[in-house]
């Protein structure tokens, strides 16, 4: 049987204790700890590295700083996050959330239905990325009389703003960004380059899957890879005579996208 270790933050202890106590009810899920606020939760993730996170993000205290920038924060010291659960009571962030890659959005109280929905969709991920933030789910959003809706996402739009020019990158259009000093080019499938004034790590933070980073200087889109070539240490870009390097420090990113590539109507000879 699959474990999943998990953490709970929320400014409110009579909803861990609740939340807890729906969780013992799955032999999958393994308490590990909770924490009331930003930075013990912070401090407590980076301890224990869980497999799960249920994060309030509409706090009842105000001095608990929880929102969805906690999920920025773990960007900062993790290559691989826990998959984040929203658990809340806040019912109009759920797009807000989806930006950040949550894996879930539930909506309090919580009740055994919602909670077995979010095991199952686990057991569904490859093995690889059970405990990461690599592959961007759509979340659902839940109540407690069981009824599911499921959120559409639009396209990103990236708005490249300099000296008051306002350019917009649709983001299913890039292939790659690098890194230049503090400054970082986009690539578009095209063949153009557009110029923006921001460093790669923000960019690191505040993209998801399919956008991932496997070079101190390089985030690669998976849907432009052509060809991994592991002996070299080269990703190739599709349509381009373009050969992106990957590093030790990012390897496990790659090695990600090769199992992502497998999944579905897959064939290797």
């Amino acid at each position: 049987m699959k474990k999943y270790s998990y953490i709970i933050i929320d400014d409110d202890a009579d909803s861990i204790s609740k939340t807890q106590t729906i969780a013992e009810g799955f032999s999958e899920l393994l308490f590990l700890a909770s924490a009331v606020n930003y930075q013990d939760g912070l401090n407590l993730v980076l301890e224990y590295k869980p497999s799960l996170v249920f994060l309030e993000i509409d706090p009842k205290k105000s001095s608990s700083n929880l929102s969805l920038l906690f999920i920025n924060e773990l960007h900062r010291f993790l290559n691989v996050l826990p998959r984040i659960v929203v658990l809340t009571s806040k019912k109009d962030a759920a797009f807000e959330a989806i930006k950040y890659g949550v894996f879930d959005y539930i909506l309090k109280p919580l009740v055994t239905a919602e909670l077995l929905k979010t095991i199952l969709k686990l057991n569904r991920l490859p093995e690889e990325a059970k405990s990461g933030d690599f592959k961007k789910e759509i979340p659902l959003v839940v109540t407690s009389d069981a009824k599911v809706r499921q959120i559409v996402e639009k396209p990103l739009i990236i708005c490249i703003k300099s000296y008051g020019d306002h350019r917009y990158i649709n983001a299913d259009d890039i292939s790659y960004f690098q890194a230049d000093n503090n400054s970082t080019d986009i690539y578009l499938n095209s063949g153009e380059m557009i110029t923006a004034f921001k460093t790669l790590k923000h960019f690191e933070h505040v993209l998801s899957y399919p956008f991932v980073r496997i070079h101190n200087s390089y985030i690669i889109n998976r849907n432009y890879i052509a060809r991994i070539h592991n002996g070299n240490s080269i990703c190739y870009i599709k349509n381009s005579s373009k050969k992106i390097p990957f590093s030790k420090t990012y390897k496990s990113n790659v090695d990600l996208i090769i199992s992502d590539f497998s999944e579905g109507n897959y064939l290797e000879v």
